[in-house]
Parts: structure tokens; C-alpha cells; sequence
């Protein structure tokens, strides 16, 4: 019984909504696998169709099961990108050490004091301005020698006042 054209008109508005029960999905499914389709269907027409053609088709289709074991026994091409991947890894964890490297060296380098260079060539100069050096500590040691002695008096005097007591 073929269908009417406001039928398939309220048919497809209610499928497009998704409110068609199974029965007139499978109407809309007849209708379209016809050959008198109006032009402004035709590309409605092939999914449809499209639909019928995949529920032919089963797991034991000889071409599903050739297309999966082509696959299976191809040769194994995700090594190839594990090795990629790995060389990738590898790399960056060499990087992440030898920049970690770079920044403790250049640390080390700047909290280590440089060495003691000379600052005169002329022996007898360098010797004449160590002698000043030494002169200035004297001086104060010196002086404090006498205020350690003021303090030690004044310890002195403050034992003899706590025995007084």
C-alpha cells in the first residue's frame, strides 16, 4: 500500500523529533528503499537506506572477518610509535638533567669565593702594607685589651658585692 505525501510529510517531522514508534521508522524504511522517491526526499532517501544495508550486514560477513585479520597479522605498526614515544621520554628526562646540571654548576660557581690573586707585583710594597695591617689590628687589640679589663673590674667589683651580701 503505498503511502500518501502528507503521510511521509508527518512521518519524517515526527522522526526528525524522534517521536516514531518502531512501526512507522520501518515505514519511513520501506518507503525510501523504493525507486519513486519525489526530488525533494532524494537525500533523505539514502540514509535510509543506508540503515536497511547495515542491519544485512553481521559479524560473520566474510569481508568483517578478512579486514579484522588483515589487522591483526599486519605488520605491527604501534611498536614503531612506542619507540618513538620512549626515544621521546628519554630525551626529555636527559634534558631535564642536564639543564638541573647547568643551574646547581652555575649556583656552586657564584656562592664559591674566588680565588687570592696578588695585588702587587712589587715584594717590598706588598710587605710595607702588611706591616700597616698588622700595625691597625695591634692598635685594636689594644684597645681592646683595656676595655676587657674595665669589664673584668667591673665583674670584680660586682662578686664583691654579692659576697657582702
Amino acid at each position: 500500500m503505498p503511502m500518501d505525501f502528507k503521510n511521509v510529510e508527518e512521518l519524517l517531522k515526527k522522526y526528525w523529533n524522534c517521536e516514531t514508534t518502531l512501526e512507522e521508522e520501518k515505514q519511513l524504511r520501506d518507503y525510501f528503499g523504493g525507486d519513486s522517491i519525489p526530488d525533494q526526499w532524494k537525500d533523505t532517501a539514502p540514509l535510509f537506506r543506508y540503515f536497511e544495508e547495515a542491519k544485512k550486514k553481521s559479524i560473520n560477513d566474510l569481508a568483517f572477518e578478512g579486514e579484522v585479520m588483515r589487522k591483526v597479522h599486519a605488520p605491527n605498526q604501534g611498536r614503531v610509535v612506542k619507540l618513538v614515544y620512549s626515544a621521546m621520554k628519554i630525551a626529555a628526562g636527559l634534558a631535564v638533567v642536564i639543564a638541573a646540571t647547568w643551574i646547581i654548576r652555575s649556583e656552586i660557581r657564584e656562592s664559591t669565593p674566588q680565588a687570592v690573586v696578588d695585588t702587587y707585583e712589587d715584594p717590598k710594597l706588598a710587605f710595607e702594607e702588611t706591616k700597616k695591617a698588622l700595625l691597625m689590628i695591634s692598635k685594636s687589640f689594644g684597645t681592646a685589651e683595656e676595655q676587657a679589663r674595665k669589664i673584668n673590674m667591673f665583674n670584680e667589683a660586682q662578686e664583691e658585692i654579692q659576697k657582702g651580701n
